[in-house]
């Protein structure tokens, strides 16, 4: 890929206070950082602290699993590619079969890294980890967490790419995920 950062861009650089923690939460902590730019203009900027997440597209028979959750933020269902939290210490790859099982009770096969992102590096610092799982055996059975209440389903490709963006599939991280699967495919859904 062409590199498209300069030297002359190294004056965009801010150099980062140490972050002060503002509040502890299950899901990340809110820190503060008070930073420098490289001309003296100075200022606190809030950085969400998460751990990263995988995002793991499920190609079945030609179709992906999706699963249907209600997402707080929203205050709605959302249908999503199944995915989670990378616990402490875990690989994002032994993370991405983990959160297949469970959610959608199918083992992969086969596991491809489709790219990693940040969700949002105005104001997180954590990365989301793409995979794609093929190969699809069913274990019968979920293994969700005490708190997650999921219904699992097998869409076609193309009715995940027309859901896309609309109420039903809110979810921006989704349509990042189908972007690096598209590309996988050399722009084939």
């Amino acid at each position: 890929m062409k590199n498209y950062f300069f030297p002359e861009d190294d004056k965009l650089k801010w150099k980062e206070g140490k972050p002060e923690t503002l509040l502890k939460t299950v899901v990340c902590n809110v820190t503060s950082r008070h930073n420098v730019s490289s001309d003296g203009t100075e200022g606190d900027y809030i950085i969400m602290d998460a751990p990263d997440w995988v995002i793991v597209i499920a190609e079945h028979d030609e179709n992906f699993l999706m699963v249907k959750q209600w997402r707080h933020g929203e205050a709605a269902l959302s249908v999503e590619f199944p995915g989670g939290v990378i616990d402490a210490g875990e690989e994002p790859e032994a993370a991405a079969l983990r959160e297949l099982e469970e959610e959608t009770g199918y083992k992969a096969g086969k596991l491809t890294k489709l790219g990693t992102v940040n969700p949002n590096p105005a104001l997180f610092n954590n990365h989301v980890h793409f995979f794609l799982a093929e190969d699809l055996q069913a274990t019968g059975k979920q293994n969700l967490d005490e708190d997650e209440f999921i219904n699992c389903m097998e869409l076609t490709k193309k009715e995940v790419l027309e859901g896309m963006g609309t109420k039903q599939f809110p979810h921006a991280i989704m349509g990042m995920a189908l972007s690096l699967y598209i590309k996988h495919n050399g722009g084939r859904i």
